[in-house]
């Protein structure tokens, strides 16, 4: 789906312009998404498995929930949205925990040019999966997996990506100290 989303600096600064996500991604322009990481009490972390229709890593296992934060739309407004839209869960701003902010970069070998500020968050999945309802159009699978596979080196096939392995073992140990309250 194409959206109207705002432009930011490679600073991270909002240019005041927006453009399509389309366009974003052909151009290259910087923009703003969300990341939201859902563990369980019992170590597990909540990954979905990316549409194979998806442009960029289809079939994947990846984030629990992720998405472009729309034009005007606050951070946290767009963290609810995407969390309801993709997974059916309604939650509230103070259930999560922002773990950072990081900027992502990467060249894909079909044109997209993925620039942008990735906001993390995590937080506690209260109910059971089966509670849960995926969008079709976007997730075609929702699973939970033991906490451990954030950090796991052995190249799983259709398991998260090994090149941002240092991305997951921070989520992995923000989910330890801020979620568990726990040491890593």
């Amino acid at each position: 789906m194409d959206e109207l989303i705002d432009i930011l600096t490679p600073e991270g600064i909002p240019t005041g312009t927006t453009a399509l996500k389309s366009e974003a991604h052909a151009h290259g322009w910087f923009h703003a998404t969300v990341h939201i990481w859902f563990y369980t009490a019992d170590k597990k972390i909540l990954l979905q498995k990316r549409g194979s229709h998806k442009k960029v890593f289809p079939g994947l296992w990846d984030i629990s929930v992720a998405g472009h934060i729309g034009a005007g739309e606050s951070i946290l407004n767009s963290a609810q949205r995407e969390i309801f839209e993709e997974i059916g869960l309604e939650i509230h701003q103070n259930d999560l925990i922002k773990i950072g902010t990081r900027k992502h970069q990467v060249a894909h070998e079909n044109g997209i040019l993925d620039n942008e500020f990735h906001h993390v968050f995590i937080a506690e999945l209260k109910i059971p999966l089966s509670s849960l309802s995926i969008q079709k159009e976007e997730v075609d699978a929702i699973e939970l997996f033991d906490l451990s596979i954030l950090k796991d080196t052995k190249n799983l096939e259709n398991v998260l990506l090994p090149r941002f392995h240092d991305y997951y073992c921070s989520v992995h140990d923000e989910i330890y100290l801020k979620g568990f309250h726990l040491e890593a």
